[in-house]
């Protein structure tokens, strides 16, 4: 389809949206949110994003990836981050309340496996975990996943917000290696009173970390010459990822990625 000059409002106003409740909100750290929802089956694929519209902010889209494959059901998960002045992803983390309804629209995106791949390389920083949780999940239901290795990034050990869920996953799932990566193993000496709430004894240790960005860690591996390998974080932390992947030999062809 062919958007012509002043078309693209009218396309939206006619493009197809679902609604979704909001039935969990769960602040794992002051700055991350995971928001739980039931509602509309969303068709969307593993590793895509979709445009949100939520009640503090109507009329405005933010694009966010969901972090379960897509369910029949309806569930949706979102992991949402504050973005430094961005005042729509503070106040979803802040304010969002069990009954909120959020609208649903566009799903886009290219973050996927070919199923044909046997290895897999996914290179995950901050809430850039989302949609590879996604696709992990999905690629499980296949009848013989891909050999995986899911690296994840933050800047201290507190920022891997996940890292008791993905420690069980990998527990569960004998063709997943989860390798956590620090550029510290110290972290801020501030307290964080939503981490400190919700910690719980499983997870990685510290001696488990790389330490280093994940862009030093993956570069030191050398090339990744039989791999599927899909990037998605920050702006900076993906074009340093790529870049360095480049840098060292991994053919640019199989490097998918969001984020920049």
């Amino acid at each position: 389809m062919t958007i012509g000059p002043g078309e693209t409002g009218e396309l939206r106003l006619h493009a197809q949206q679902w609604s979704s409740t909001v039935v969990g909100h769960h602040r794992l750290r002051h700055d991350i949110a995971v928001i739980r929802l039931i509602g509309e089956f969303v068709p969307f694929e593993a590793g895509q994003s979709v445009e949100v519209q939520v009640p503090q902010h109507p009329g405005l889209r933010r694009r966010l990836s969901p972090a379960l494959p897509p369910s029949l059901d309806g569930k949706l998960e979102f992991h949402v981050r504050t973005v430094p002045g961005g005042w729509c992803s503070g106040s979803i983390v802040a304010d969002t309340r069990p009954g909120d309804q959020w609208l649903i629209t566009d799903p886009a995106g290219w973050m996927s496996v070919d199923d044909w791949t046997t290895d897999v390389v996914l290179i995950a920083g901050g809430t850039g975990l989302a949609p590879l949780r996604a696709l992990l999940l999905d690629l499980a239901r296949r009848p013989e996943p891909p050999r995986t290795h899911l690296f994840i990034g933050g800047r201290s050990p507190r920022d891997l917000y996940a890292s008791d869920m993905l420690y069980l996953l990998a527990g569960e799932m004998p063709w997943l290696t989860v390798v956590p990566v620090v550029e510290s193993g110290d972290d801020p000496n501030w307290i964080d009173e939503w981490h400190e709430n919700c910690r719980v004894d499983i997870g990685f240790e510290v001696d488990e970390m790389l330490e280093g960005t994940l862009a030093d860690v993956i570069g030191d591996m050398g090339p990744l010459l039989n791999h599927q390998v899909l990037v998605c974080g920050s702006p900076a932390m993906t074009r340093a990822t790529v870049d360095r992947l480049i840098l060292t030999g991994t053919p640019a062809e199989a490097i998918r990625y969001e984020g920049v």
